[in-house]
């Protein structure tokens, strides 16, 4: 088995959503999923099928971020993976509707920070094994690092 690791190749300010799957379905039924969520939602997705052609399937609304899950999907090329990038709303917003999708088995990270995929590869291909989201903590919030995130949650609407 050979360990390696995957950046995931996005803008800074793009959220990334990276899953495991398992039927071909799942990029039809990500793709409907999404569009239900929010009409204003612009998203790309990519799906590493594992059996049969052997295609990175690809769908959305927006052909830059379309392109982009595909050049990243196949750089993981981790069979029944899936990436969908989101512009114009986060993964807070749609991460419940993608995990109730039939096909969806589990999800790896949402994030907007830098993402590494970690991938083990043996004869038969390659899978996720995690990804690295981010950097490691600098420290312990206080009084004042609180009051800033509580602050911050309500600057964007998410608390009252």
């Amino acid at each position: 088995m050979e360990l390696t690791t995957v950046r995931i190749d996005k803008p800074d300010d793009l959220n990334v959503i990276i899953g495991q799957a398992h039927f071909i379905k799942t990029v039809e039924d990500l793709h409907e999923t999404l569009v239900g969520v929010s009409p204003h939602l612009r998203f790309g997705l990519a799906f590493c099928e594992a059996s049969g052609p052997r295609l990175v399937r690809h769908s959305g609304n927006d052909g830059e971020l379309v392109e982009l899950a595909t050049t990243n999907a196949l750089a993981v090329g981790a069979g029944h993976s899936f990436i969908v990038f989101l512009r114009e709303g986060y993964p807070v917003n749609v991460l419940n509707a993608v995990r109730q999708v039939p096909e969806v088995c589990g999800i790896f990270c949402a994030t907007a920070n830098p993402v590494d995929v970690l991938i083990a590869e043996t004869e038969l291909g390659r899978g996720i094994l995690g990804v690295v989201d981010g950097s490691t903590p600098l420290g312990v919030e206080n009084a004042d690092d609180q009051a800033d995130r509580q602050q911050l949650l309500r600057r964007i609407g998410y608390k009252l």
